[in-house]
């Protein structure tokens, strides 16, 4: 089975260890599950990697409204932007654009975070380790977060906007807003170690 009867999954590995367990690429032509695993603890793990980023996109609005309507609960057309982007994404790489999804993952994904701690009336900031499906989560959202703004109130459709930043964080590219998003999490982290 190929992903919108075109793109192969089989041949994508993840180099990432700490990611093979949350990264599925189960193959399906449409990303689609009717949110079967929305009930079951941890079970989004299973969901295919781009539905997960496509009901990320479904979230769309202003910088600080994130959900005022645009996209919000309209599936279908979040799944014809992700698959129109990864048709730019094959014409302009030539690669496979669910293995450029990945690598971008991979590329997004926080180890480290901060934790806020109260002792005695003081609050600390303590660095920890992420989780894998947490490491995933948030690089999705950075994904997401860095596509809406660029696309929101601008000529350019987001298809463009979503396979140039998708690019741009599959090279580990600082200019990505995704990866100067995780850069700027793990040095927080770092100063309060």
């Amino acid at each position: 089975m190929l992903l919108f009867r075109k793109y192969d999954l089989s041949s994508i590995e993840i180099r990432d260890p700490g990611l093979k367990t949350a990264i599925s690429l189960r193959r399906q032509i449409l990303p689609y599950t009717f949110g079967r695993s929305a009930l079951k603890r941890y079970n989004k793990a299973d969901v295919n990697v781009v539905e997960r980023l496509c009901n990320k996109i479904m979230h769309f609005g202003k910088r600080y409204a994130k959900n005022t309507g645009r996209m919000a609960g309209k599936k279908i057309r979040a799944i014809n932007t992700v698959k129109t982007a990864f048709d730019i994404i094959s014409l302009r790489t030539g690669h496979n654009p669910v293995e450029v999804l990945v690598r971008a993952i991979e590329n997004s994904a926080p180890n480290e975070d901060t934790t806020r701690i109260v002792y005695g009336g003081t609050t600390y900031h303590l660095s920890v380790d992420v989780a894998p499906i947490r490491r995933v989560d948030l690089a999705l959202r950075f994904i997401a977060d860095g596509i809406k703004e660029k696309a929101y109130a601008n000529p350019r459709p987001v298809e463009e906007w979503m396979a140039e930043h998708l690019i741009l964080a599959a090279r580990n590219d600082p200019a990505a807003p995704s990866v100067k998003k995780k850069n700027e999490l793990e040095r927080i982290a770092l100063a309060s170690r």
